[in-house]
């Protein structure tokens, strides 16, 4: 969900129009993911390094959070869509995290469409604080050492419930993964595409699965032959 504010810059309107913008897209992508199939779709909403920004950008998008409870949690319930949130949410102000906790016990029984967003997310804190679970089991003899494997870790993730992404799209053209599930993207087929956010439609979402079915997916073997 990359390029809100730049959309807002171009238009010399301030960012916090550019993140209400970017509800627009969010809306949007659901209901392509619903209408194409997709079964768990992840959106990067709120990374941990942006509580560095200005504190009243950061209120304009916990303010935001809650609006989009509030608009779209009826909705999202009816359709079949689960809403977890994923990251550190200790942080998130009370009425930002009263809206998180209403919106994933409203929709949990969801079962058509699995949305995560990621918020006050880190992956560099997130394989952390899986480290720190594994080592204080280890420490209370719950878990031998030798057990410790990437099965044991990716259990202790955010996102154990799901399977690893199959593709990740990256908006506004950026070429990095911007601390985002460095665990879990190992194999995800990559789609950068140049569209701001606030732009991003179901149209971009079917590209970018279209390309998606293009690839060869080989996972490190030898391709079979044809």
């Amino acid at each position: 969900m990359d390029g809100n504010g730049r959309w807002a810059q171009r238009r010399s309107l301030p960012r916090s129009v550019g993140h209400q913008a970017g509800m627009t897209a969010v809306r949007e992508c659901v209901e392509g993911a619903l209408q194409a199939g997709v079964e768990v779709l992840t959106l990067f909403a709120f990374s941990q390094e942006n509580w560095q920004r200005p504190p009243e950008e950061i209120e304009a998008l916990m303010t935001l959070l809650q609006a989009y409870v509030a608009q779209e949690g009826a909705e999202l319930r009816e359709r079949g869509v689960a809403v977890r949130m994923l990251g550190d949410l200790e942080r998130l102000t009370p009425a930002a995290r009263a809206a998180v906790d209403t919106i994933e016990s409203e929709t949990a029984q969801g079962s058509v469409l699995a949305l995560n967003i990621c918020l006050s997310y880190g992956s560099r804190a997130e394989l952390a604080r899986a480290a720190r679970l594994l080592a204080a089991e280890v420490a209370a003899g719950r878990l031998a050492p030798e057990d410790v494997d990437e099965t044991a870790l990716a259990r202790r993730l955010y996102t154990a419930a799901f399977p690893d992404p199959d593709l990740l799209i990256r908006t506004s053209g950026e070429h990095r993964l911007s601390n985002f599930l460095l665990w879990q993207v190992a194999y995800a087929e990559f789609h950068v595409m140049p569209v701001l956010w606030p732009d991003f439609t179901r149209r971009h979402l079917f590209e970018a699965i279209l390309d998606f079915q293009r690839r060869d997916r080989r996972f490190g073997r030898v391709p079979t032959p044809s």
